[in-house]
């Protein structure tokens, strides 16, 4: 993989532009009501295909996966509360949110005591419209600001909702890119919330474009990069695949939340003692020394599914401000001027030097016994004085830790440098005979 030139914790003009173009699709899959299943998951998918080659699978309404089914599919083409003017107050052709997800169809007039029943706001967020599903239980319901809600007259309302649920496919993406071994790198992102840029788009966004920076890099491992619906998606996906990922992912990742500017941040594994745990760590000290790691205890996405006992994979969360954590979360101000083009390119260059890490991580061991004589091959200043070992004190200190027993990460921890200051240096080790790789 190409090393980092600029260091770790800076963008270039080169990652800001990349952030503008991740900002362009998000702002064109921004608009799209994307759910558990239906056409929003589909279009989404079919607008990715454009930039990578994404496969698209469709698993059958019924179909037993672990401990749950596929869901019946959902479609939603109008949704709107009218006044007794025929005036629309709440319209979800100007906001997606406004219906609750999975909302049964309903065309009736109804008093303002019985709709109250089923309005949902947030006081605390008196101009914040929030996302509220209803997956697993047939209702229907509206989303609105409490602004709106307070300025509701007693009327009798005219309330539709053009929804459809019915039997057909949960809808999934794959990709995958073949690398010089058969051993894995699993990336899982979500596809399956409305309108909100940093909990949903922000992820497919940058993970497309990882996918795409992968495919133009020499690598040894395989790819494997999934968009799936949260939560069901991961299970169905582990029902179909789990006994070949638990043989062959060496790390994984799971993608979400990374299109802000507020934090860098990662979800550990069980026990976080994973490769994966190690590689982000190791990235976010490097990038941004004031990174938060939340234990498992916090989990919240699919790395719930991906690390349950007896699945066990080697994935942690990746994240700026994670889900759950800043107040936009699971409301319509989570908008695409939070989620900006600086915050997006922070998330793909956080999501990238994951991969280069792995891609560099070796075992290496000193060839010759006692401390290598650097300074006949170039690599050692050949006049003595106070000061002239500073300049190759990282390199020193690389070899008295290269015993073989040693990964790069770990030499890296161990003497308080970045993977990326080390990889030169081994370039330039391994080119002179210094050191050899170990198995």
């Amino acid at each position: 993989m190409d090393t980092v030139v600029n260091g770790p914790g800076t963008l270039s003009s080169k990652d800001i532009d990349v952030g503008r173009s991740l900002h362009e699709l998000a702002t064109r899959l921004f608009p799209i009501c994307r759910s558990l299943t239906g056409p929003g998951v589909r279009e989404t998918l079919r607008i990715l295909q454009e930039s990578i080659p994404i496969q698209i699978h469709e698993v059958p309404t019924g179909t037993p996966v672990f401990d749950w089914i596929v869901p019946r599919e959902w479609t939603i083409r109008d949704a709107f509360i009218a006044d007794s003017s025929g005036r629309r107050i709440v319209d979800f052709q100007l906001n997606n949110l406004h219906v609750v997800g999975y909302s049964t169809p309903i065309d009736r007039r109804m008093d303002l005591a019985e709709l109250n029943e089923h309005l949902f706001s947030l006081p605390d967020q008196p101009d914040a419209i929030p996302y509220v599903t209803s997956y697993y239980k047939e209702r229907w319901g509206f989303c609105l600001t409490h602004r709106q809600r307070l300025e509701l007259k007693p009327d009798v309302y005219h309330i539709r909702i053009d929804s459809e649920l019915k039997d057909g496919s949960l809808t999934y993406g794959e990709c995958i890119i073949p690398g010089a071994t058969a051993k894995e790198v699993f990336l899982s992102t979500y596809v399956c919330h409305p309108s909100m840029a940093n909990n949903e788009l922000s992820g497919p966004v940058v993970t497309t474009f990882v996918c795409r920076w992968i495919q133009a890099q020499p690598r040894l491992y395989t790819y494997r990069i999934v968009f799936i619906p949260e939560t069901i998606g991961s299970i169905t996906y582990l029902s179909r695949h789990l006994e070949y990922l638990q043989k062959n992912v060496v790390a994984g990742f799971n993608v979400s939340c990374v299109g802000d500017e507020r934090a860098f941040s990662y979800v550990s594994s069980r026990y976080a003692d994973t490769l994966a745990d190690r590689v982000a760590r190791h990235t976010l000290r490097s990038m941004s020394p004031n990174f938060i790691t939340f234990s498992y205890l916090d989990r919240g996405s699919d790395e719930r599914q991906y690390c349950s006992p007896g699945v066990d994979l080697p994935l942690v969360a990746l994240c700026r401000s994670k889900y759950g954590c800043y107040p936009e979360y699971h409301t319509s101000l989570d908008n695409l001027e939070l989620t900006t083009p600086r915050g997006l390119a922070g998330g793909f260059e956080m999501v990238r030097r994951c991969v280069e890490v792995l891609e560099g991580n070796f075992r290496y061991k000193v060839t010759c016994l006692g401390e290598p004589c650097l300074g006949k091959r170039g690599l050692f200043p050949t006049l003595s004085q106070k000061g002239s070992g500073d300049s190759v004190k990282t390199m020193m200190d690389f070899l008295a830790y290269t015993d073989g027993s040693n990964d790069l990460i770990g030499v890296a921890d161990l003497i308080g440098v970045s993977v990326w200051n080390l990889l030169p240096i081994v370039a330039q080790l391994k080119a002179e005979g210094v050191i050899m790789q170990v198995e």
